[in-house]
This record gives structure tokens, C-alpha cells and sequence, in this order.
């Protein structure tokens, strides 16, 4: 099952040549999710070949415009395709007043249930097989970070084991497999840990932008696979990004550090920097947390199963 991040945008504050505004969309096993929706989200999306129609829900981090103005755009092209599923938009409160305005003001025609909900802090979507959780940032508006992490997998079952303690194969095997409990002929019970290796972790996604920094946006992103964090400003320039409520290359590093994730990936970088500048970030962020890469438009992150 794939589990993969592509980033769509990186720019903060304005579109460039060759930035656009900040998105993100996970791939999960076919179903896409969108984070933030920033002007010229679907030009990454057609040049990546993501198909939009498969899009099951749209996360909001808060409503300035370099996080929304894609968002328009999106909803109409939903309906130049057939869909029968409800498209979930979650964010701010004054998000579905956004949504309808715009659809009320351009008379859009919209063929599907678009359904928009106030996200809060805790988990907003849960599955069987994974949940999303948001929290709270620190910003100039409401602001919200998200995780989105599959939820454990059931250990490896013990053939090997199974067959030894006498359980036949067949039926009671599988419900060794589902954690429950079975009685052989002659009385033995036979519990699932017996035969069952430990749970797997599943994989974890972190997506943060526009905030200041906050020691405790570790505690909510700890363990991730990727984390996807704003470095707006190079490190020297912290004064400057607790003024304007956000955080340096070099701060977003101190959290993936305290995170102890595994790789951070820098976006929604100030328009102050060229291309070729953003190696300053990178280099600061890097002193801190040595696992860290420049995230750049349509790169993609493959993000494989835990053994």
C-alpha cells in the first residue's frame, strides 16, 4: 500500500516563476488529501498527473490568501468529472463562509455534496486504517498544523508457532489474526499474542506552516516519517519571524530535532530569497538536523511500510 507526499507549492506570501503558493497532497493507497491550496495548486497537480477527482478531503491550515486562492479553482474543476463521494473540506471557522461566498459569487456549478467542517484540535477524520489529527499554531489568524498517521498493523502471524501449540489451519487462524482468542478440541485456549508478533507502526505524515515557533509543536509531530515545516527566513532573522509570527530554517530544525523524526522537509519560503539563496536555509537548517532537504515544487516523497 503507498503511502507518498508530494509538494505542490513552496512559496510564501506571493507566487514566482518557479514557486508556487504553498500546497501539499498525500497519496494513500490511491485516495488523494490536500493540505492547503494556494494559487497555482493545479498546475502541480496536471504536471504530476494527480488525479483531483480522487481527492477525499481538503485540510485548511487558516485563511490568508496564499493558503486559499487555489481552493476556488479546485471545486470547479471537481465537476468537470462524475463523482458520487462528498468532498470534505476541513479548517478555520470562516472557512465555509470563504467556500460560499465564491461559489455564491461565481455561480459555480457544482455537481457533488461539498461538505466543510471547523477543524479543532484533536482528531478530525479517523479510519480503520489511519486518522488526522490537527492543532493548535500561532499566527496572525487562527492557524492549524496537521498529522495525518495510519494506525498500527496487526504483529506477523507465527505459522511456525501456531502449528506447534496444535491450532489447525483455517478459520481459527484467522481469528488468531483479528486478536481474538480460540479453544483447541481438547480444552487449550490459545490467546492471539501467543502466535502474533508485536504491532507494526504505521507511517506518519506532519504538515506545519505559519506559526512562530513553539517548543511544543514537537509533542504533536513526534515520530513522523516526513515533516513538512515552513522555514520562511534564514536563521539570523528570528526577531524578524516572531514579529510576523513564523519560524526560521533554523527553528523548524530544533523541531524536527526534538520530534526525533526522521526526515524534514523545508516549504513556504519568503519571496526575499531566490532559487539559488534558499541554500542559506538549507544550510541552517541543517547544522541543527542533519536529515533536512530543500522542498521544492512537485517533489515527491516515497514512504515505505515498517517492518
Amino acid at each position: 500500500m503507498n503511502f507518498e507526499v508530494f509538494i505542490l507549492g513552496t512559496s510564501g506570501m506571493m507566487p514566482l516563476p518557479n514557486r508556487h503558493l504553498t500546497s501539499a497532497m498525500v497519496r494513500r493507497d490511491g485516495d488523494l488529501f490536500l493540505f492547503d491550496c494556494g494559487e497555482g495548486t493545479q498546475v502541480s497537480l496536471k504536471r504530476l498527473n494527480l488525479k483531483w477527482k480522487k481527492i477525499d478531503s481538503i485540510f485548511i491550515s487558516h485563511m490568508h490568501a496564499d493558503h486559499v486562492t487555489g481552493l476556488p479553482g479546485m471545486l470547479m474543476l471537481s465537476s468537470q468529472v462524475d463523482r458520487d463521494d462528498p468532498l470534505y473540506i476541513w479548517g478555520p471557522p470562516r472557512l465555509k463562509e470563504y467556500v460560499d461566498a465564491n461559489r455564491r459569487i461565481l455561480d459555480m456549478y457544482i455537481n457533488y455534496e461539498i461538505i466543510v467542517r471547523v477543524a479543532e484540535e484533536g482528531v478530525i477524520v479517523k479510519t480503520d486504517e489511519y486518522q488526522v489529527r490537527a492543532f493548535n499554531l500561532l499566527h496572525t489568524k487562527p492557524c492549524l498544523g496537521y498529522v495525518m498517521e495510519e494506525l498500527p498493523r496487526p504483529g506477523v502471524f507465527n505459522v511456525e508457532t501456531a502449528e506447534a501449540l496444535g491450532v489447525p489451519k483455517g478459520p481459527m487462524w484467522g481469528r488468531l489474526q483479528r486478536g481474538e482468542a480460540v479453544q483447541l478440541e481438547d480444552g487449550t485456549v490459545i490467546q492471539s499474542e501467543q502466535v502474533m508478533g508485536h504491532q507494526r507502526p504505521g507511517r506518519r505524515f506532519s504538515y506545519v506552516t505559519d506559526t512562530a515557533y513553539l517548543p511544543t509543536i514537537a509533542d504533536h509531530v513526534r515520530d513522523s516519517d516526513l515533516f513538512l515545516c515552513e522555514g520562511m527566513f534564514t536563521g539570523d532573522m528570528e526577531e524578524t519571524a516572531l514579529q510576523k509570527r513564523h519560524m526560521t530554517a533554523t527553528q523548524a530544525a530544533q523541531v524536527a530535532k526534538d520530534a526525533n523524526v526522521a526526515q524534514l522537509a523545508l516549504t513556504h519560503y519568503s519571496p526575499r530569497y531566490s532559487d539559488w539563496e534558499l541554500r542559506y536555509l538549507l544550510k541552517d537548517a541543517q547544522k541543527v538536523f542533519g536529515p533536512t532537504v530543500l522542498g521544492r515544487d512537485r517533489m515527491a516523497f516515497d514512504i515505505p511500510l515498517k517492518d
